[in-house]
């Protein structure tokens, strides 16, 4: 095993991985410190019509159209990210799927009806409420997870851009509770998983020694700059 490959990856990243972090040790304070549905209840007391546009917009940064934008952008930048991009998207289905049925964890709205407190929740206008068995993990703030973990790792600038990547994913798992879609917990979760995917998917990949003249390592730019 080339573990120092992987602390190079750890040290180019280390403003990803140390936000991440941060999120984590929060993360674990909130599941000791507050009863499960208290997040729930405290937005429910705080929805503004701001807050409420800002969260469903923000909720669809983890769905399938953010995939479909990147696999754009990285064909002009390299193939062989390019490829793999679907592959991690139908890995977090596959393992969402698992681990939901797995878990059979109930979602919020089923939860609170058994518990005749559905009525107390103020909701979002607008937004369906999922019901079933199937909340533990979060699906959407896997996918977030995974896909802003691995562009933050593909990008060059490992920095400022790789931090506000990570914040993107959080929006979209703190969204989920927002809009009474998910527990805490089924977040926290969640975000683990797809951390270990994304980066998973990208060392997979980018372990592959780097060959110019190879068409993993081109790009339709590249492409163009040979018909000029």
């Amino acid at each position: 095993m080339n573990w120092k490959y992987y602390r190079t990856i750890l040290r180019e990243n280390r403003w990803y991985f140390l936000t991440y972090a941060l999120f984590l040790v929060t993360g674990t304070m909130l599941l000791l410190f507050i009863e499960k549905g208290d997040m729930i209840f405290f937005f429910s007391d705080h929805r503004s019509y701001w807050g409420d546009l800002s969260f469903r917009f923000i909720t669809t940064l983890g769905e399938e159209v953010v995939y479909l934008i990147a696999l754009v952008g990285l064909l002009f930048y390299r193939y062989r990210y390019a490829i793999i991009l679907p592959v991690v998207g139908l890995s977090v289905s596959l393992v969402s799927f698992l681990t939901k049925k797995f878990f059979h964890h109930d979602r919020p709205s089923l939860y609170f009806r058994k518990q005749e407190l559905i009525d107390t929740i103020q909701l979002v206008d607008g937004v369906y409420l999922n019901g079933g068995s199937n909340s533990f993990p979060s699906g959407h703030t896997m996918s977030a997870f995974a896909f802003y973990t691995f562009i933050a790792l593909v990008i060059p600038n490992k920095k400022l851009v790789a931090a506000g990547l990570i914040i993107l994913a959080i929006l979209v798992g703190v969204s989920r509770v927002y809009l009474v879609q998910h527990f805490w917990q089924d977040v926290y979760l969640g975000s683990i998983i797809g951390v270990g995917l994304g980066t998973f998917w990208y060392v997979l990949i980018s372990n592959k020694p780097k060959q110019p003249h190879r068409w993993m390592d081109k790009s339709l730019l590249s492409r163009k700059k040979a018909a000029a």
